[in-house]
């Protein structure tokens, strides 16, 4: 209830981006491996932002 109006941190965004790019990579994983391995990179990117604001 309290949480309603509670905007999301920046490691939120940051897990919800990384978990559509994990999801787009696995759909591509078996019809385009190009396209596949760019979104596993940004998603690494993406992950090695959340450790570094994780460790702060």
């Amino acid at each position: 209830m309290f949480g309603l109006f509670k905007k999301p941190s920046e490691i939120e965004k940051l897990q919800k981006k990384y978990d559509k790019l994990m999801a787009d990579w696995h759909k591509l994983s078996s019809t385009n491996r190009a396209e596949s391995d760019k979104k596993y990179a940004e998603a690494q990117l993406v992950i090695d932002k959340i450790e570094k604001l994780k460790e702060q």
